[in-house]
């Protein structure tokens, strides 16, 4: 396991490769990022979508514990996930490694190339497949789905740093791991931790909404006004909830 004082040198150095990537690169590790995200979350909802009301929160638990692959594979075999860049990159930026306009630029991309993956699970596996559109399944789509939108813009801004705050730490516990074994563990505890509390994720928001609006459940601007603060919350979670604060602690 690698310092504290380590992993922030190796975090800085992930946010300056990520934002040296060329664009396609992006736009496909991109793609694939709001994808592997999204199917964590449609695998959340084919293990729990029967047992739900009976079992309440431990279904819940359940489904957090196969939430987490999405983010593992994206870390270890290769994707770009915004909520990940919001912590990665900022630490490049806070050490001056990168400018504050190729921060924005990295931020607007991935976010984008996050929407078409997430959109792509929700439409082509969810709705034309079925998986997010009959029975129980589409039963509890609908009701995910509603539970995100009927936060306030406050609750979801605060619901938004709670879920990177965590996702930030599984980023942290991953760079600082040496072995794979280690890297899954460090990214499942916090990831599987930030879902069972029901804390808001903008890419996973991404393609439970429009699921759900897609079988007539939701709006799209039910979604956009959903987005904007859950997304501005994240920014708060990974950027200075671990980046700042680590960099603050750590960088001498």
């Amino acid at each position: 396991m690698n310092t504290p004082e380590e992993i922030l040198a190796i975090t800085i150095q992930n946010g300056a490769k990520k934002v040296q990537k060329t664009l396609s690169a992006k736009i496909i590790l991109g793609f694939i990022g709001g994808a592997m995200i999204s199917l964590g979350y449609l695998c959340y909802i084919r293990v729990i979508a029967s047992i739900a009301e009976e079992w309440g929160s431990f279904a819940s638990f359940i489904g957090a514990c196969v939430f987490p692959i999405g983010l593992i594979v994206i870390l270890l075999a290769g994707g770009e996930l915004i909520t990940g860049n919001m912590m990665a990159v900022s630490a490049a930026w806070l050490d001056k490694k990168i400018k504050f306009q190729q921060l924005v630029s990295n931020f607007i991309v991935i976010t984008l190339a996050n929407a078409l993956g997430a959109l792509f699970v929700a439409y082509i596996f969810g709705h034309l497949v079925g998986l997010t559109s009959t029975g129980v399944y589409g039963h509890e789509t609908a009701i995910v789905a509603q539970a995100k939108i009927a936060a306030t813009p406050l609750q979801a801004f605060l619901s938004g740093i709670g879920c990177n705050w965590f996702v930030g730490l599984a980023l942290w516990l991953c760079y600082g791991a040496k072995d794979s074994a280690g890297k899954i563990l460090g990214i499942w505890f916090p990831v599987m931790t930030f879902v069972a509390i029901g804390f808001q994720h903008s890419v996973a928001n991404l393609f439970v909404i429009p699921a759900a609006i897609f079988e007539g459940q939701a709006t799209w601007l039910e979604l956009i006004n959903n987005f904007v603060p859950v997304y501005f919350g994240n920014i708060v979670g990974g950027a200075i909830f671990v980046s700042l604060l680590y960099y603050k602690a750590y960088q001498h």
